[in-house]
């Protein structure tokens, strides 16, 4: 029926992995921390476990080490609603890039003679099937000594509710029984293949008491106030949990979740993914990369400078305007590649075999080469080494106007590389489809935000590079 065919294609969206992140709906809170902090907890304590087990002690490297493992991986994935083979590729991926990153860096610093052999070999593995090993061991206690099912009932039949209910009931580890519907709707209005229409809402009062119900989700539309306030005063004589769900999937969630404003609940629709703890994660992950890689690519901006005074007469570095984080304008800094500096209210976007490119500037822009001042602005604070790259003021002003949502990316810092440019999308827009497309990915990297995809995205834009863009002209 035409009803269902769209919750079905609604849920179908909603239940996208990493598409919203409102929680487990259908899990326990405290299951989903336990979960979330797995990673973290079992990486962290085998760095240190590994080395005491053969030495009888902990050496200040592998502090150092265990205290680096876990700001790598903190906060985790909470993986409940993954697959065993889903968890072990996430859990794996995850381990990869702490692997690389470390051992990275120790070889940088010439710091691999500090760590023991046998350790190192070790250090390799026993996290990474340890880690399995308590995610299985997890999957297998929750469902058997921690879930005690509760009887659930949803009252509107409205598709807001029928999305939750879907995602409840296919929910892993789910500790909600969804039973079905009551609504004062009959026939075709409120058909559904997956869930069955239980009654009108008067009948609700006697079907809680008789099948002993412990939870009730009011999915009415917030216009039904006058039968809201009546269904709620007849269950006044019952021990119900009673929730309200809001339509809040009429528009497209970033960082939606349930907060509360001196005590006063509030639905957060689109929020930054860096408060709190995620501020300081990212901050302190921005300096820290941002220095050792000013260390190691100062010999390398140094020849680019010379070679940019060289190539054309005007200034080494060129600064321009751009919108920063929360539509503020900033100055970032750039090698010059062009004999212009534009700034002003209209800027040519380059083209292919642009005359303004000079020779050598089409050789670092190539390369992205004439953006590494920009770990500068990084150090500055202005811009994150990944993020949404910053636009140019006036297509700022020009995209605004035609993309809907397209301030949003400004929520966050800019940054050097992106989740759009690594995904293919760099070079010219020189339609709005085009720009459109960044855009999307720039929101969905607000959506997605976590220290390890922001690795990747580091991963993927050094191997872009070695490799060579030919969108980037």
């Amino acid at each position: 029926m035409p009803m269902d065919n769209n919750i079905k294609a609604l849920s179908k969206l909603m239940l996208q992995p990493d598409s919203h992140k409102l929680g487990q709906p259908a899990t326990n809170p405290i299951i989903v921390t336990i979960s979330s902090l797995i990673d973290p907890a079992v990486f962290t304590v085998m760095t240190l476990v590994i080395p005491f087990a053969l030495q009888g002690r902990v050496a200040p490297p592998y502090l150092l080490c265990a205290v680096a493992v876990f700001l790598l991986t903190f906060p985790g994935k909470a993986r409940l609603e993954s697959g065993f083979g889903g968890v072990v590729f996430g859990v794996t991926k995850t381990w990869l890039l702490v692997c690389v990153v470390l051992l990275g860096v120790s070889y940088l610093v010439h710091a691999g003679y500090l760590f023991n052999e046998r350790m190192l070999s070790l250090w390799l593995w026993l996290p990474l099937v340890s880690a399995l090993f308590a995610h299985a061991l997890f999957r297998f206690i929750v469902p058997r000594f921690l879930l005690q099912q509760k009887k659930a009932v949803c009252v509107g039949m409205t598709s807001h509710g029928l999305i939750m209910a879907h995602r409840v009931r296919h929910a892993h580890l789910s500790d909600i029984k969804i039973l079905g519907f009551f609504d004062d709707r009959a026939g075709e209005r409120v058909s559904n293949e997956e869930f069955s229409l239980l009654g009108k809402v008067d009948a609700l009062a006697d079907y809680i008491k008789h099948h002993k119900i412990d939870v009730i989700y009011v999915t009415l539309a917030m216009t039904s106030q006058p039968r809201i306030l009546q269904m709620l005063d007849e269950l006044r004589d019952t021990t119900v949990s009673i929730y309200f769900v809001p339509d809040v999937f009429v528009t497209d969630l970033i960082q939606g979740r349930v907060d509360s404003l001196c005590n006063m609940p509030v639905i957060a629709v689109c929020d930054s993914p860096f408060s709190g703890s995620h501020s300081f994660i990212k901050r302190g992950s921005d300096i820290i990369l941002s220095i050792l890689i000013m260390i190691l690519i100062s010999p390398i901006m140094l020849m680019v400078a010379i070679g940019v005074k060289l190539s054309s007469p005007g200034p080494i570095v060129f600064v321009q305007r751009r919108y920063g984080l929360n539509g503020e304008e900033i100055y970032i800094y750039k090698f010059r590649s062009m004999t212009v500096c534009e700034d002003g209210g209209v800027v040519n976007q380059a083209k292919k075999n642009d005359s303004r490119i000079t020779k050598f500037g089409a050789f670092i822009r190539k390369s992205s080469l004439d953006e590494l001042p920009q770990f500068i602005n990084v150090l500055q604070g202005r811009m994150s080494i990944v993020g949404p790259r910053p636009h140019a003021v006036a297509h700022n002003e020009q995209y605004r106007k035609l993309i809907k949502g397209y301030m949003v990316r400004h929520k966050v810092k800019p940054g050097i590389t992106g989740l759009a440019q690594v995904s293919g999308c760099r070079g010219e827009t020189e339609t709005v489809d085009k720009m459109r497309q960044r855009i999307e990915y720039d929101i969905e990297y607000l959506r997605r935000w976590s220290l390890g995809l922001d690795l990747q995205i580091i991963f993927r834009t050094v191997m872009t590079v070695l490799k060579g863009d030919k969108q980037a002209y």
